[in-house]
This record gives structure tokens, C-alpha cells and sequence, in this order.
């Protein structure tokens, strides 16, 4: 069949158009943003942040340019200012309660709680607009700081990248200055390419690090034709810092102290731990499955010698055992069963269900059935309020704390946002432990087995700080309840003048069995000297995090104290926000325009609550940008470039088997456009209706060649691949084995799918596993796991291990001289995971596995008499026939590409 060539000349057209309108549509508002830089200084845990947006209004008339920023939830901003030819207008912090008197006019339309709003998890969004006449500039700065708090054995800075438009200079610098030592550092990024890497430096030695992103503009664009920057997301630097056995370090500066405390090497205290979840029917779906499979998991990470028990509830509470019992491994498969049969219906009964938990350890305890020097632990995961039984909030938090009576400690979990999370912070915080949200998502499951994680190993119970009283005053906490390995406990005060040239500390806690005392001590002249050497880092910093700390924590208390209590708590609160300059909840802060503009607008903190986050409406962008064309003709030619990309990171594919006949490429497929006028009713009465019957007669399509579940590239052989099928059930697979490279391959196949249901990828150097399923990938390190959704770029580097995804779905985990291992979700014929492997040359004589059995002493026989397609493939003694076929090659991304392959079965 022939295309018109009036159709190519439409299409030519069009493409030309939509370059056009792509180059145009970026700078269709005028405001151009020259400049944007991140400077971000860590100092001993505290992280000062400086994001400074400098932008020019290009335009002939008056145009609006907008500063927008996501900062972390526990960030306090410290200062915002416009600098507007030459004029600065700063941010002003005040009590909230004036601020909002003062500008009772823009509260009541709306716009005070207008510049800082949640978004998302983590995040949330700083944005202010100004009007910007002709040929001005203005240069937005936005100050915040934050504490940066150590969970799974990590502390985590996030920044977030969305320029929204191509920055002629955008750079990043982050700073870290630790006296104890960086023990190990690495860097992740969810917009990050290759491309993109030669743009990040990380430089470090023992006690400072340097993360520098500084991306030049044919880097920053999506692809040479388009004007769109790729920079649209986050960028995550992860570190710890060297320990000892003993744990402390004091740090000195400006007159005050920080004291960390983690100890290393201290036996795990056993544990009886209730978990009481809701079944009641607004938990039925999505959510109930995902707390099936996240019992499941985190009820095979029991230790040996904890005990444990399982309440569920609706109207009623029902417990799964009369007692608790031990985590051995009959009563670990028989409540993994009894996990997975949960069901969803009726109302929401937490009263009863949580005396019920704690009736079950008073009776234990009573009967002598804990062991001597354990740790008991409720925790309640529930998605809505009391509607059955006790449905008065006020009257459970005090039935529960009653109950409890200090004998344990109650963690809470709200799924979603109808649970009142207010009501489940104080049950928490008065009965010692804390709250979490579990947003829904595809990783809900993941988000509890990672809470799991965070209590799942106490240290230490009833840890307790001591200083010589002439030499510390306005300590913050000093005594904690519980230690959980992989955290940190954190005091800080301020040194009386005149006192001692030493500051001795002592740290006393109980361990399993015993009681223990840690001793410290440090020189303040020489603490106070390491602070002095370092240019970069910010100083007094010790001060700020002294009250940053000290704010946290009162506002803590406040929670779960009595009302006069409550009072004098946000009293000092809000005394220190004022005083450090602190955008807390507590305070907020005004920012002025020029006059003439619209009114002044109120910064307010945002709190975790149930109203705050059920409608998030991303803020306008600094563009708007339109399309045309075809969908289809951008996307293939992306496709294109990852596949000449993926072609020179794999090498030349296997032989090509011819095209069937003519046909059109993607890329010219045209919109449905009638260039002729309507054909008049009856034209067709006399017309030969052969063509149509021609048409109804064509033989149907030939069916899809299918893509193999694997294809290997076997080195040192004449045949480029080999395609492997599994055609039989093998249960829990084997793939890959090597001991000497540290890197094992297991799998699981769905032979009625045919497809893999997942893939695992376990490294030993570093200790990383990366879990591939049909929904998303997930990587675990340190008891740390993280979800990744398919198709969202990654790139991560930490020491001996590179991991990147692109948009396609492919991830790479490529590590120096050792064979690389790819992951594609695959979405072409027989869609599914596939496995891809690179550098196969570098495994060892040790390779094993179904798949690296290949990789052994391979013998080829010779083609048979009667077809030369057919072959004899003989691997460590045994024979696999192998014919040569017609398979689609997944490995350069979609659309594929047909190749011929030698095919085994296994």
C-alpha cells in the first residue's frame, strides 16, 4: 500500500512546527532564570542550606517570575529575601498569632497559608511570585536548617532539583564537616543519566567530604532538539560517621556542646512485641494486602529469642494466640498463614483492641513468661477512628496511658490520611514511643517493614546523660527511653563560663542482663579548635543546633503535657523560634513585596494532620508549555537514542533476520488528517467493490516473534547469543552464583505467566540487595530499603557499586572489574522482568547457577546432518539441544529488534 506523498509533506510540516513551538514555548513569559545555586553546609550532623534563584524579565511588558522550593518537613526556614533593583525585601519572622492579626485581610482571603504547603512524603513547597517590569532582575535567596537525624545507620540529606527551565549557571555544593570521620559516603539522584555524571564530582577525605553538580546547558536538555531540562527531581547524599565501641563524641563550639551518642557492637536486647491491626472494612483492598504482606515479611525477621502475638480488630478484638509465644519457626509459619488470611469488614474498635495487647503482657509478665531484661513493644496500625466501642479520643489516650503505665512502649502507624494522626501522635508520645504515617502507595508494604526495622533491634533501655553540674547548663533531654541499633540519641547544651578546661560526660543504660556505664571526656580548648580550621562551614552553627533541638523537643512535650503545661512549653518554644529566627509552628513569617503589588504574605510551618495533605495542588510553574503532533513520533524518537546509547554500552547484537516486507517505521506514523472534501452520498453505487474484497481477503498479520526470558552473551564463541526459555516450573531459581565476583542471581518463575514474578540481586561488597518485581524495584542496605518505580530515572553511586535506571526501565548495576547486571521491565511481546548481563567475561572458574553455567567449559557440536538450525549443546556433562530461531531481542529497549539466536530449554 503507498502513502501519499502529500501525507510526508504534512508530517515534515508538523515536525517542523512543533520544533518551533518547542524552542518558543520556554521563554514565552519572559522570565529567564540566569542563575541558581544550592550551597549547602554540614557541620557536625546540622545542615545549613542557601538556595539563591537570580532571574531577568526579557519580555517588552511587566511579567510575574516565581521562586519555588521544596525543603525537607523537619527544615525550619531561617530567612527569605528579594533583592529588587537594588532594594532588599526580607522576610520577617513573627509570632503567628500577631502575624495573622496584622495581616487579618490576606488570611482572610486565603494567602497566608499560601507559601508553604506539603508536598508529598518528605517535602514541602516554598513559593512566592513577584512582578517583574522589563529588563529587571530579581535575586530570590531562601535560607533553612536542619538536624539531620541518623535512622537504619544513615543520616540523609535531601535536596530537590526543578529549576523548570534551562539555568545558563546552575550549580550545587554541599560541604560535610565531620570530626569523627566519614566512614562511608555515597550519592543518589532520580533525574541523574550518564549523560549527567561527568557534571558530578564527590571528593573526600577522612574528616570532610565535597559533592559538586555543576551541569552545563547541552547537559541539563532532555535531548539536543528540545528546549525542557531533565533536572526534575531528587538528589540524596547519604553518610555515617566513624564509631567506637564506647559510642560518644563531644563536640565544642562557641561555648556550647553536642553530644552523639551510638554505640557499636552491643547484643541485641530480646523483645516481646503485639502487633494490633485494623481489619475493619475501610481497610479492605489495596491496604489489607499490603499489611498481609508486610506481617508476613517482617514476622520472618523476628529474632531467635524474641516472642511475640498478633491482635486483630474490627467491632471486636480478637488475639491470634492466648499468649505470646516464641519467634521459632514453627510458630513463624504458622502465623505467616494466619497473616495472610486476614479479611477486611466491620467498624473500628482501637480501645479494646489495645487493652487487649497490653492485657496480653501484664498477664505474661504476671505469669513470669517475659525474659529477665526484655523489651515489650506494642505496635498499632490502624487507617481510621474509633467508630465502635470507646470512640471518645480523649478518653482512649487515657485508658491506654493507664493501661500501660510506663511497662511498654506503643508506636503507631496511620494508613493514609482518614486516621486522626494528631490522636495517634500523643497515644504514641505518652506511652514512649512515637507515630508514623503510611501514605498509600505501591510501597506501602515496604514503609512498614522499614518501621519495623527502625525498632526491630533495641540497645539500650533507660539511657540516661550525666555532666558535672559547674560545667553544662539549658541541657536539652538527657533521658531516653530505649536505643535501637542503627539510631542516635543527641544532647546538647551550652558550657558555663569559667568552667572546667575538660568536659567529662558518663552515659548509663541497661543492657540485656546488666547494668552499663559509658565514660567521656574531651578537652574544650582542642574541641573547639576543630571547628576554627574548616573555612566552609558556618559558624555558631552549635548554637543554632542547641536550639533547633531544644524547639523540636519542647514542641514534643507539649503534645502529650497537661494544658498549663502545654502553655509554658510553646511559651519557650516560641521565645527560641523568635529569637534564632525559626519558621516553626509557632511562628510565621512575612514577606514583603514592593508597594503597589499584592498584599504581604504569611509563611506558616505546615503540621502533620489530616486536612493538610488530602488535596495537594502542585504550584503553577514558572512556564506553561503547550504540544502538537503526534505522541507517538516523540516518544520513538527518544526510543532511538537509548537504543544507539544501550547498542555502544552492549556491543553489536546477534544476526539480523531480514524484514518481512515493506512497512513504515514508528516515527512515521501520521494523525488521522483528510485533505480531500467528503465523498457525496452514492458515489460508490457503481464503483468495482474487487478492491474491498481484496482487502477482507489479505492474510491476518503473522503472529509477534516473542522476546526469550533471557538472553546471554556467550564470549570466546562464534554464536553471538544464546536465548534461554524456561518452559517447566522450577520453583525458587538459582540463576546466577558467583563467589569470587561476591554477586548472586536468584529468581522466581511463573511458567503459567511465563514470566519472572521477581528477581533478586545480592552483592556481599558492598551488602546490597536489589529486588526486581512486575511493580517496582527495591534496594535494601543496612536494613534500609527503598522503592524505586520502574521507568523513573536513578542513578546511584556508593562505594564499589553504580546503580542507574533510565526512562526505558533498564537498570544497570555495574561495579569495576566485575560483570554488570541488568533489569528491564519489559513491556513489548511476553511482557515481563528480563535479565541482562554485560562484561560476562569477568566471571570467575567458580560461576554457577542455571544461568552461569553457561559460563563454564562450553562444547559445541556439530550441526546436525539434516538441518544446520540444530545443534548439541554440552555444559558440565550434560546435553541441551539448541535450535536456531527467530526471537526478539528486548535488550536495546522498545520496540525491539528481531535477531537469531541459538535457543535452549531448561
Amino acid at each position: 500500500m503507498k502513502t501519499p506523498v502529500c501525507s510526508y509533506g504534512i508530517m515534515l510540516v508538523l515536525l517542523s512546527l512543533l520544533a518551533v513551538l518547542q524552542a518558543t514555548t520556554a521563554l514565552k513569559n519572559g522570565i529567564d532564570i540566569y542563575s541558581l545555586t544550592v550551597d549547602s553546609k554540614v557541620s557536625s550532623r546540622f545542615a545549613h542550606t542557601v538556595v539563591t534563584s537570580r532571574v531577568v524579565n526579557k519580555a517588552e511588558t511587566v511579567q510575574e517570575a516565581t521562586f519555588q522550593m521544596e525543603l525537607p518537613k523537619k527544615a525550619f526556614i531561617t530567612n527569605f529575601s528579594m533583592i529588587i533593583d537594588g532594594v532588599t525585601y526580607p522576610g520577617n519572622i513573627k509570632e503567628k498569632v500577631a502575624a495573622q492579626k496584622e495581616y487579618s485581610a490576606a488570611v482572610a482571603r486565603g494567602e497566608s497559608a499560601g507559601l508553604v504547603k506539603a508536598t508529598g512524603r518528605n517535602m514541602e513547597r516554598f513559593q512566592v511570585s513577584v512582578n517583574v517590569a522589563p529588563e529587571a532582575k530579581v535575586t530570590f535567596e531562601l535560607v533553612y536548617e536542619e538536624l539531620l537525624k541518623r535512622r537504619l545507620g544513615v543520616y540523609e540529606l535531601l535536596l530537590k532539583v526543578q529549576p523548570k527551565q534551562l539555568v545558563k549557571h546552575l550549580q550545587m555544593d554541599i560541604h560535610i564537616f565531620e570530626p569523627q570521620g566519614i566512614s562511608f559516603l555515597e550519592t543518589e539522584s532520580t533525574f541523574m543519566t550518564n549523560e549527567l555524571a561527568d557534571a558530578l564530582t564527590v571528593s573526600q577525605n577522612m574528616t570532610k567530604a565535597h559533592i559538586r553538580f555543576k551541569p552545563t546547558l547541552s547537559q541539563q536538555r532532555k535531548s539536543p532538539e528540545q528546549q525542557d531540562t531533565v533536572l526534575n527531581g531528587n538528589f540524596i547524599v547519604r553518610y555515617d560517621v566513624n564509631r567506637t565501641v564506647s559510642g560518644g563524641s563531644i563536640q565544642i563550639e562557641n561555648g556550647y556542646f553536642v553530644h552523639y551518642f551510638a554505640p557499636e557492637g552491643l547484643p541485641t536486647i530480646p523483645k516481646n512485641v503485639i502487633f494490633v491491626i485494623d481489619q475493619s472494612g475501610s481497610m479492605a483492598g489495596r491496604k489489607i494486602q499490603q499489611t498481609r504482606d508486610a506481617l508476613i515479611k517482617i514476622v520472618d525477621d523476628l529474632g531467635p529469642k524474641d516472642q511475640f502475638n498478633l491482635v486483630c480488630f474490627n467491632e471486636e478484638a480478637t488475639q491470634w494466640k492466648p499468649s505470646l509465644v516464641p519467634a521459632s519457626a514453627e510458630n513463624m509459619k504458622e502465623a505467616r498463614n494466619f497473616a495472610a488470611g486476614i479479611m477486611a469488614r466491620g467498624g473500628t474498635n482501637i480501645n479494646d483492641a489495645v487493652l487487649l495487647a497490653v492485657q496480653l503482657l501484664e498477664r505474661a509478665n504476671k505469669q513470669e513468661l517475659l525474659p529477665a531484661g526484655s523489651v515489650s513493644l506494642i505496635i498499632l496500625l490502624t487507617d481510621g477512628d474509633p467508630t465502635v466501642g470507646e470512640t471518645n479520643r480523649a478518653n482512649i489516650q487515657k485508658n491506654v496511658q493507664e493501661a500501660i503505665s510506663g511497662q511498654c512502649s506503643l508506636f503507631c502507624l496511620g494508613f493514609g490520611f482518614h486516621v486522626s494522626y494528631a490522636f495517634l501522635e500523643k497515644l504514641a508520645l505518652d506511652n514512649g514511643g512515637l507515630a508514623r504515617r503510611i501514605y498509600e502507595d505501591s510501597d506501602s508494604a515496604l514503609q512498614l517493614q522499614d518501621f519495623y526495622q527502625e525498632v526491630a533491634n533495641p540497645l539500650l533501655m533507660k539511657v540516661a546523660f550525666e555532666y558535672p553540674s559547674n560545667a553544662v547548663e539549658e541541657v536539652t533531654q538527657d533521658n531516653f527511653r530505649l536505643l535501637f541499633k542503627g539510631s542516635e540519641m543527641v544532647v546538647a547544651g551550652k558550657l558555663r563560663d569559667k568552667g572546667p578546661d575538660v568536659l567529662s560526660a558518663k552515659v548509663r543504660g541497661q543492657l540485656h542482663l546488666q547494668n552499663i556505664t559509658f565514660q567521656t571526656e574531651a578537652s574544650v580548648a582542642e574541641k573547639e579548635e576543630e571547628f576554627r580550621s574548616p573555612k566552609y562551614i558556618f559558624h555558631s552553627f552549635m548554637e543554632r543546633l542547641w536550639a533547633y533541638l531544644t524547639i523540636q523537643q519542647l514542641l514534643e512535650r507539649a503534645v502529650s503535657a497537661s494544658d498549663s503545661e502545654k502553655q509554658a512549653l510553646e511559651t519557650r518554644a516560641l521565645s527560641l523560634s523568635l529569637n534564632y529566627s525559626f519558621v516553626t509552628p509557632l511562628t510565621s513569617m512575612v514577606v514583603t513585596k514592593p508597594e503597589g503589588q499584592e498584599e504581604s504574605r504569611v509563611a506558616e510551618k505546615p503540621v502533620e494532620n489530616e486536612n493538610r495533605h488530602r488535596n495537594i495542588h502542585v504550584g503553577q510553574s514558572f512556564f506553561r508549555s503547550h504540544s502538537t503532533g503526534d505522541g507517538r513520533s516523540r516518544i520513538t524518537a527518544g526510543t532511538s537514542e537509548r537504543l544507539s546509547s544501550f547498542q555502544r554500552r552492549f556491543g553489536p547484537p546477534g544476526p539480523l533476520h531480514p524484514p518481512r516486507g515493506p512497512f513504515l517505521p514508528d516515527h512515521m506514523l501520521l494523525p488521522d488528517i483528510s485533505l480531500a472534501p467528503p465523498v457525496p452520498e452514492g458515489v460508490f453505487h457503481d464503483m468495482d467493490l474487487r478492491t474491498k474484497e481484496t482487502i477482507i481477503m489479505a492474510a491476518p498479520p503473522p503472529a509477534p516473534i516473542q522476546a526469550p526470558p533471557v538472553i546471554l552473551p556467550l564470549p570466546g564463541q562464534s554464536v553471538d547469543w544464546l536465548c534461554v526459555d524456561i518452559k517447566r516450573s522450577q520453583g525458587l531459581m538459582k540463576l546466577l552464583s558467583d563467589p569470587d565476583q561476591g554477586v548472586e542471581v536468584t529468581g522466581q518463575y511463573e511458567t503459567e505467566k511465563a514470566q519472572f514474578a521477581w528477581i533478586e540481586v545480592t552483592f556481599k561488597n558492598p551488602q546490597l540487595q536489589v529486588r526486581a518485581s512486575p511493580e517496582h524495584v527495591v534496594v535494601t542496605r543496612n536494613r534500609r530499603s527503598t522503592a524505586h518505580k520502574w521507568k523513573e530515572t536513578l542513578f546511584s553511586v556508593i562505594p564499589g557499586l553504580k546503580m542507574t535506571m533510565d526512562s526505558a526501565g533498564l537498570l544497570l548495576l555495574t561495579s569495576p572489574d566485575k560483570v554488570t547486571i541488568g533489569l528491564l521491565s519489559w513491556d513489548g511481546p511476553g511482557k515481563g522482568l528480563r535479565l541482562l548481563l554485560q562484561d560476562t567475561d569477568r566471571f570467575s572458574s567458580h560461576v554457577g547457577g542455571a544461568l552461569g553455567q553457561f559460563y563454564q567449559d562450553v562444547l559445541w557440536g556439530p550441526p546436525a546432518a539434516a538441518d544446520d538450525n540444530k545443534r548439541t549443546l554440552r555444559v558440565q556433562g550434560h546435553d541441551h539441544p539448541a535450535t536456531r530461531e527467530l526471537k526478539l531481542d528486548y535488550q536495546e529497549g522498545l520496540p525491539g529488534r528481531e535477531i537469531s539466536c541459538w535457543s535452549v530449554e531448561l
